[in-house]
C-alpha cells in the first residue's frame, strides 16, 4: 500500500466514523467542566483509549492526557493538540444537548476539539502500522485560565521527544468549510495586572488632610491611554483595558485604597515588555505626584502564539493538495485578538495553529464565550481530515 493510499484510507475510516464523533461532542457538551476540574472530562478521555493499542500518560501537569502512537518503526515524532475545559457561562443556547452543569457551558468549542481528536486517535491508532514514526495526542485541560494547562504540561514532559506540534481551533464566526491560518504572530500575548493604590483616607470636608485613591487612581486610567498611541510603534499592535475600578465607599469618605485591574494584549514581545515597562513607569508617576504607593501584581499570563513559518507551510500544502471533499477553501486571514496557550508549545517546538471555520448552518454565529455560542458540526470531520492528513504527510518518509 502506497503512501497516498494510507491518507485515502484514514480520511474514509474517519467519514464511517461521523456520528459517532458528533455523539462525543454532543455528550462532552452536556457535561462541561471548568478549568483545573476537569475530572470527569480527564476520565472520558482515559477510559476511551482503553484497550487500544497505545500508551497513555494521565494527570500530566494536573488533569492533562498523553496518548502515544508507536508504529515501532523509527521516524519523527508529531504532537497534536485538543483542550478540553469548559467556561462558567450559563447556556442559552436551548440545545437538546445543551449544559446539564448549571453555569457551566462548552462555549469555546473545546467540545469539538475534544471529539475529533478522539476519533482521529482511534483512527491513527488501529493504523499505526501502516505509519512511521509516532503521534503524541496532547490532550490539555485548562486552556481558558492562566497559568494554563499547557505550561504544566510541558514542564511534565509532554512533549519529550517531540519534534513539531500542530493544533486547530474552530471558530464559530469564520466561514464553514474553509481552513484559515497565518504564519509568524498570529494571536496576541495577555498580560494581567492588579494594582492597589494606597492613600489616606479622610472627610469630604477637609480633603488637605487626606491622600484621596479614588483621583490618584483615576489619574493613572487616563494616563495608560497615551501608552499604547505613544509608546509602541505604529506598526506594532497593543491594547490596554481597565476591567475592574473598585472604589466603592461613602458619597463624603474619602478613600485610602482603590484596587484596579487591567487586562494587557500585545502582539509582539517587544510590545509586551514596553507596555509593562510604561505601565510601572506612570504607577512611579502618580505615586510622586499624589503622594500615595502601590502594591503592583503583574503578570505575563501567555506569550504571542508564533507560528513557525516553515512548519506552517509545510501544513498549509498538505491542506490544500489533499482531496478533502468538504473543505471549500484554504486561505490566509488576520492575526487573532484573543490569547491562546498553545503558545506555549510553539515557544519549545517549531508549531502550526490554524483555524477551521464554523458558522452554524442557520448562519447565527455568535462569538466565542457567549451564552448562544454553537458550532457547524461539519467542522468536527474537517477539523478530523485536515490534522489526519497532517499527521500521515509529516510521517511519511520520516525515517529517512
Amino acid at each position: 500500500m502506497t503512501e497516498v493510499s494510507v491518507k485515502e484510507e484514514l480520511l474514509k475510516r474517519l467519514e464511517e466514523k461521523n456520528d459517532r464523533m458528533i455523539e462525543i461532542r454532543r455528550y462532552l457538551h452536556a457535561h462541561p467542566e471548568l478549568s483545573f476540574k476537569e475530572d470527569k472530562t480527564a476520565k472520558y478521555i482515559q477510559d476511551f483509549y482503553k484497550e487500544k493499542e497505545c500508551d497513555v500518560r494521565a494527570n500530566v501537569g494536573g488533569n492533562g492526557v498523553v496518548v502515544t502512537i508507536d508504529s515501532g518503526k523509527p521516524g519523527k515524532t508529531i504532537g497534536i493538540r485538543a483542550d478540553f475545559d469548559a467556561l462558567p457561562i450559563d447556556e442559552e443556547t436551548d440545545l437538546p444537548f445543551a449544559s446539564q452543569n448549571p453555569g457551566v457551558m462548552h462555549a469555546c468549542g473545546h467540545d469539538g476539539h475534544t471529539a475529533y481528536m478522539l476519533i482521529l486517535g482511534e483512527t491513527l491508532i488501529e493504523m499505526k502500522d501502516k505509519l512511521e514514526g509516532k503521534v503524541v495526542i496532547l490532550h490539555q485541560h485548562a486552556e481558558e485560565v492562566p497559568p494554563g494547562g499547557a505550561i504544566s504540561m510541558i514542564a511534565d514532559g509532554a512533549l519529550d521527544g517531540v519534534d513539531n506540534v500542530f493544533g486547530i481551533h474552530v471558530m464559530s464566526e469564520m466561514e464553514s468549510g474553509k481552513i484559515f491560518y497565518r504564519p509568524g504572530n498570529v494571536q496576541t500575548g495577555r498580560s494581567y495586572f492588579k494594582v492597589t493604590i494606597n492613600g489616606v483616607g479622610g472627610h469630604g470636608s477637609s480633603p488637605h488632610k487626606a491622600k484621596d485613591a479614588i483621583v490618584a487612581a483615576s489619574h493613572f486610567v487616563v494616563a495608560l491611554q497615551s501608552v499604547v498611541s505613544r509608546a509602541l510603534s505604529p506598526f506594532d499592535v497593543g491594547s490596554i483595558t481597565i476591567g475592574n475600578f473598585d472604589g466603592k465607599g461613602s458619597f463624603n469618605v474619602i478613600k485610602d485604597k482603590v484596587t484596579l485591574e487591567g487586562d494587557v494584549r500585545s502582539m509582539s514581545d517587544e510590545a509586551q515588555a514596553t507596555i509593562e515597562r510604561e505601565v510601572r513607569a506612570k504607577l512611579d508617576g502618580i505615586s510622586a505626584m499624589f503622594g500615595v504607593t502601590y502594591d503592583l501584581d503583574y503578570k505575563n499570563d501567555y506569550p504571542v502564539l508564533y507560528n513557525d513559518p516553515e512548519t506552517t507551510d509545510f501544513g498549509v500544502n498538505v491542506l490544500k493538495n489533499t482531496d478533502i471533499p468538504e473543505l471549500t477553501g484554504v486561505e490566509m486571514c488576520e492575526p487573532q485578538p484573543p490569547s491562546e496557550d498553545f503558545a506555549y508549545y510553539a515557544k519549545e517546538r517549531p508549531s502550526m495553529f490554524f483555524y477551521v471555520g464554523a458558522t452554524p448552518e442557520n448562519g447565527k454565529a455568535y462569538p466565542h464565550h457567549n451564552p448562544k455560542f454553537d458550532i457547524d458540526e461539519k467542522s468536527l470531520m474537517i477539523s478530523a481530515k485536515a490534522m489526519g492528513a497532517i499527521v500521515v504527510d509529516y510521517l511519511k518518509g520520516s525515517s529517512k
